[in-house]
């Protein structure tokens, strides 16, 4: 028996496949399949990201996920969600002294539970965030980067936190006197 008849039988590919997609001369044919390992892969592509640039052809519509994303997205994103646990802490705290949420959906949260309300409002940003940063490098309907979005949900967290700071501020006046 041959080294190669050998081979062959151990393979898993069927025998009229292997016709179609030869091994190089002396390459042997792996008996796990790669795409098993799928922790393997995570971990391994975490480090050694490849697709870290966008398609180099322009009219390529298709969506092309990165490995690799920067940095700047990582502190933006970290940013909005710090401020989004802000922002639930801050609303649940004025809504103990009075005030009323003016989102109708989170309205529906807040009075029903407060941990139901913090944690839906927590996941909903969470995967929003994530979805942005996986598509930062389009635009959106063609005009606007998806990147500048990021910021500008930043920047509206930043506005609404100073707002809600405002509010406890005249609270904590009115209740001076």
């Amino acid at each position: 028996m041959k080294v190669s008849d050998s081979l062959h039988a151990r393979d898993r590919v069927p025998r009229h496949l292997q016709a179609t997609v030869p091994c190089a001369p002396g390459a042997q044919r792996r008996l796990s399949d790669r795409r098993q390992r799928v922790l393997w892969s995570v971990l391994y592509g975490s480090f050694n990201a490849r697709r870290r640039r966008p398609p180099r052809r322009l009219n390529d519509g298709r969506y092309h996920a990165l490995d690799w994303h920067s940095a700047h997205l990582l502190a933006v994103s970290i940013g909005i969600l710090l401020l989004s646990v802000g922002d639930a802490l801050l609303t649940l705290t004025l809504m103990s002294y009075g005030a009323v949420e003016v989102n109708p959906v989170m309205a529906m949260l807040v009075y029903g539970s407060p941990a139901v309300f913090t944690a839906l409002k927590m996941a909903m940003t969470g995967i929003s965030v994530m979805l942005l940063v996986l598509l930062a490098r389009y635009r959106f309907m063609r005009v606007v980067k998806v990147e500048l979005i990021l910021y500008g949900v930043l920047a509206g967290y930043m506005i609404l936190i100073r707002h809600e700071f405002g509010m406890l501020q005249v609270i904590s006046d009115l209740r001076l006197f």
